[in-house]
């Protein structure tokens, strides 16, 4: 069966297996699972769905990918080259072939992993979006794996700083935003209708090319004049946000730079006539990970202007586990308490 067939399954059939991965006591609001699978699809070594928090299975997910391609390389189900080196394989996601490019190391480490994604492309730009309690907010909508509502921090009608102590109130506000885009601008992928959005959020604050040294890591590599850089803060759900109710006006901070997220901001900079084909795009996350981006070449999807994006990353192992129930366990599935969720 094909990845998107798969989650059709996940999704109807198997969803007690997220919770039980996902919430507590064996997982917590940031965490994501990806069943990795086998693929008869020409060219993928194997598929995986991912499953997200709050009955969440994205089409595609950056992160994701980057994190299953170094588990199959340092576990050896994709062998790396002897001797260390470059591997290009693909991966079954729902939304079709990813294709992998892989630096290995010598002594058995996937040192960066490079995918080229699915066609990413704008829905719309500059949509007005009245928020309670906010106000208005101007939104544009992306798709780059999932439907992302993209927002320039700076033309928010308040002040809202994207570093870590911020986490709270960037979740709150974000939720609030996403929910109420996703009210008023409702949207399907034209190809899988049964995908609509918006389903995530990018706080965006973009960098001039090359000058911006507040978004430079010290650490890091001197910022190069051709590139075009930006850090982001990416809200997603953790579950069904209830205008009456104001604890549920919360949602969780992507701790990556997020690369379906990057692939949306790439398609609207590209829309937007600020970052060209083949121009390398930095992309930070709130705690100051980097992806790096580009836009490979254009396309269409069905009749809409369209880009293919790659996005390069590292992804590490932290765990190697199994996870039990116990058949008297009163929360075989997991449970939410409303201190973290």
């Amino acid at each position: 069966a094909s990845m998107m067939a798969a989650r059709q399954v996940f999704m109807e059939h198997c969803d007690h297996v997220r919770q039980l991965l996902l919430l507590e006591p064996r997982g917590y609001p940031c965490q994501n699972a990806n069943y990795v699978l086998e693929s008869s699809l020409p060219g993928a070594a194997f598929g995986f769905v991912i499953a997200e928090q709050n009955k969440i299975y994205p089409l595609m997910s950056g992160h994701n990918c980057i994190c299953v391609a170094t588990a199959l390389l340092e576990s050896g189900l994709v062998p790396m080259p002897a001797g260390g080196g470059t591997i290009h394989f693909g991966l079954e996601a729902p939304v079709g072939l990813i294709e992998i490019t892989a630096e290995c190391s010598a002594d058995g480490k996937a040192e960066s992993i490079t995918l080229r994604n699915a066609a990413s492309f704008v829905e719309a730009l500059d949509i007005q979006i009245s928020v309670p309690d906010i106000g208005m907010v101007t939104v544009d909508i992306a798709f780059g794996g999932m439907w992302y509502a993209v927002v320039d921090v700076k033309t928010l009608p308040l002040h809202l700083a994207l570093v870590p102590e911020n986490g709270r109130e960037i979740a709150r506000i974000g939720e609030m935003i996403k929910t109420a885009c996703r009210e008023q601008h409702p949207v399907c992928h034209p190809i899988h209708t049964e995908y609509t959005g918006v389903d995530i959020l990018v706080f965006c604050e973009a960098g001039s090319t090359g000058s911006s040294a507040a978004l430079q890591d010290t650490s890091a590599a001197p910022l190069l004049p051709s590139a075009v850089y930006a850090k982001n803060a990416v809200v997603m759900s953790k579950g069904e946000l209830q205008w009456d109710v104001p604890q549920t006006h919360t949602g969780m901070l992507d701790r990556s730079p997020c690369g379906t997220g990057t692939c949306a901001v790439m398609a609207v900079l590209y829309q937007r006539g600020k970052l060209a084909l083949l121009q390398s795009f930095h992309h930070r996350s709130i705690v100051n990970s980097l992806f790096v981006g580009r836009l490979e070449e254009e396309t269409q999807v069905a009749g809409k202007r369209a880009v293919i994006p790659s996005i390069t990353g590292s992804g590490y192992v932290t765990q190697y586990c199994e996870i039990v129930v116990d058949p008297l366990d009163p929360f075989p599935n997991g449970f939410t308490v409303g201190d973290i969720w």
